[in-house]
């Protein structure tokens, strides 16, 4: 069944890193747990970007509570959400936490980490992370967040590592449960994971869906993004639970924000590249109506058109 997956052998640099249970301020913002199914959970993240105000919770996080334990779908954005999670989890069952599956290494998404290895669990990741993992971007990272989101990320903040690479497509049982995990990348990121549980029709999608608000597209490949979406949605969920914003019993209606977002990017900043309009000026010529008034679109929307005009000049140039 896990002829997929790759245990990790050799530690990196981060693995030899301390992992610590907790930071020195505990969050104070709400992390209740939603059910959406017999057996499944989410908690939902605050709308907009990572900030003071909202204390980092801006991503959702799943669970899956069976006889035998609990599967756990990221891990929120900061240690003490990380901590937050596991009292949402304990409020619903006192079984233990025994499995944590990253839809990818986003900060917002597994800097909770550490509370949910401190119970135990063991974490699994797409093998596609690797060589992020081993470059200078997340000691950056953790860097400014212990800036902007102090004290919530602090000194005690640790990256941590997967215990199990996923290669591809592999699913597991667990207290008469099954688990299939996807690899849905290159998307948002070409880590990104999903987690389905077929008896209940729940899929947690990730970064796939942005509900109701701007996504962050970062670096990611829209092309591709779009494509996964397309696949997600021919699967039919009856529960989309996003990595942000709130469960769906609609997938295809509320995929649809993200998919306008990203096919209006590709359009306009497509066209630009194509007619060599500078940047600058097709960001000011484009009309935002259409998204303007979503939140995370003051923090997001310059950045993922400059993202998006840099790619399409690369695919233009490989044409």
């Amino acid at each position: 069944m896990l002829s997929s997956i790759a245990r990790f052998g050799t530690a990196l640099l981060l693995s030899a890193l301390p992992i610590l249970a907790h930071a020195a301020q505990p969050a104070t913002v709400p992390v209740e747990p939603i059910r959406v199914s017999p057996h499944c959970w989410y908690v939902r993240g605050l709308a907009g970007e990572p900030s003071q105000q909202n204390q980092g919770f801006t991503a959702n996080a799943g669970f899956v509570v069976t006889d035998e334990g609990v599967v756990v779908f990221d891990a929120l954005g900061t240690p003490p959400l990380g901590e937050a999670l596991v009292r949402a989890i304990r409020q619903i069952t006192d079984r233990p936490i025994r499995r944590v599956i990253v839809s990818h290494y986003h900060s917002d998404h597994f800097y909770g980490l550490q509370a949910l290895k401190a119970q135990g669990a063991e974490v699994w990741a797409h093998a596609s992370v690797k060589a992020y993992l081993e470059s200078e971007a997340p000691a950056l990272r953790l860097q400014e967040r212990r800036t902007s989101l102090a004290p919530w990320v602090d000194e005690t903040a640790r990256l941590v590592q997967p215990d199990v690479w996923v290669a591809g497509d592999t699913s597991f049982e667990l207290g008469g449960l099954t688990f299939q995990v996807y690899h849905v990348g290159p998307a948002h990121t070409p880590e990104d994971l999903a987690l389905v549980v077929p008896e209940e029709g729940v899929f947690f999608a990730g970064d796939l869906m942005f509900g109701g608000r701007i996504p962050f597209v970062g670096e990611a490949d829209s092309r591709a993004w779009l494509d996964a979406i397309d696949k997600l949605e021919k699967y039919q969920p009856k529960i989309l639970v996003g990595g942000h914003g709130e469960a769906s019993t609609n997938a295809g209606a509320d995929l649809q924000l993200t998919r306008e977002y990203l096919v209006y990017l590709r359009e306009r900043m497509g066209a630009a590249v194509q007619e060599f309009v500078p940047f600058e000026e097709a960001y000011a010529e484009t009309d935002w109506s259409r998204f303007s008034h979503l939140p995370a679109f003051d923090a997001a929307n310059r950045r993922n058109a400059y993202n998006t005009y840099l790619l399409m000049e690369r695919e233009l140039l490989a044409r």
